[in-house]
Formats: structure tokens, C-alpha cells, sequence
């Protein structure tokens, strides 16, 4: 049988007050509450706790506070990734983000959903899909990621779009919900 963890990232219903879930949410959330509230120039704390985190952080990421997130130990960061302030992270699935991406402001991230119909959703039901962000990757500020969207390589994303569905590499896409609006050949 399977654990409510192996359920949620298989996709499938979970019960999201499972005791092992809820742990591993306080114990993120105690290192998240450090990240926060360390000095801008402690780097190599700030390094150490990125590390303990993330389930993999690749070199050179810098992560501004505040930050806000679920689990940490289902999200895998490339290198030279640079992510802005009030970052929120539902990874309930795994979330991967690649290479050379830039994240602006108040960016929202999330596997996490919940069922329709309210009598479900009132036991406490939730699932998950995972999202992914490829490679050279500009996500605008305010931009929220739905479960199961999958960013192409070398794309642009307009502030304050909601992604709802996956967007092909090389496109700038933008708005709610976010569409591509050029394809951008420049690149490749």
C-alpha cells in the first residue's frame, strides 16, 4: 500500500493532513524561517540553508527573501539562477527549474490542487502534478505557474500571467490566462 507521500507525488489523491506530510512541512518551514531572517550578506548561510532546503541547487543561485514554501526536498534548481523577492513554492510534485533562469517578484509556483467538488475537498483531499521551467527561462514578475505546466527552454513570460497550460520553447507568451504572443527564432 502506498504512503499518503508516494501518493501525492504520483499524482494521485492524498490525504494533506498525513502526519509524515505535515512533519516534513514544519521542518521546511523552520529552515525557510531561518532563510528569512538571515543577513543579505551572510552568503554562505544563506548558501548552507538553500542546500538543506532544496532537494538540489546547482552553483550560483541567488534566492532574495522572503520566501515561502511546502516541502523544498521535491524542487531540483539548475546553476546561475537568480530568483527574486516574496518567491512561493507549492511543490507537492516536483518542481524543476533549469539553467540560467531569472524570476522576478512575487512569483507563484504550484503543483498543489485540490478536488472540485467541495465534499472531497472538506476531507482534506488534495493532488499534485509537477512543473517544470527548462533552460534560459525569464519569468516576469507576479506570474503564477498552475500544476502541471511545463515551461520550454529559452522562453519569456509576461508579468502577471498565469500559466495554465505548457508553453513550446522559445516563445514569449504573456497574460490570464498566458497565451504565446511570438515566437522568438532569435535563439536556438
Amino acid at each position: 500500500m502506498k504512503s499518503e507521500r508516494e501518493k501525492m507525488l504520483a499524482g494521485e489523491h492524498y490525504n494533506i493532513n498525513d502526519p509524515e506530510l505535515v512533519e516534513i512541512r514544519y521542518q521546511v518551514r523552520e529552515l525557510v524561517d531561518l532563510f528569512n531572517n538571515t543577513s543579505p550578506r551572510d552568503t554562505n548561510t544563506k548558501e548552507n540553508l538553500q542546500r538543506q532546503i532544496f532537494a538540489e541547487v546547482g552553483d550560483n543561485v541567488h534566492i532574495e527573501k522572503a520566501i515561502r514554501i511546502d516541502y523544498g526536498c521535491h524542487t531540483k534548481i539548475g546553476s546561475n539562477v537568480f530568483i527574486n523577492f516574496n518567491f512561493v513554492l507549492l511543490d507537492c510534485c516536483p518542481i524543476t527549474i533549469g539553467n540560467n533562469v531569472f524570476i522576478a517578484p512575487n512569483v507563484q509556483i504550484y503543483t498543489a490542487s485540490h478536488p472540485i467538488n467541495p465534499v472531497d475537498r472538506n476531507k482534506h483531499i488534495g493532488f499534485a502534478k509537477p512543473v517544470t521551467i527548462g533552460n534560459d527561462v525569464w519569468i516576469g514578475g507576479d506570474c503564477i505557474l498552475l500544476p502541471g505546466v511545463t515551461i520550454g527552454d529559452g522562453c519569456s513570460i509576461g508579468a502577471g500571467s498565469v500559466v495554465t497550460k505548457s508553453i513550446p520553447s522559445y516563445s514569449l507568451a504573456m497574460g490570464s490566462p498566458c497565451k504565446v504572443v511570438k515566437h522568438l527564432d532569435f535563439v536556438k
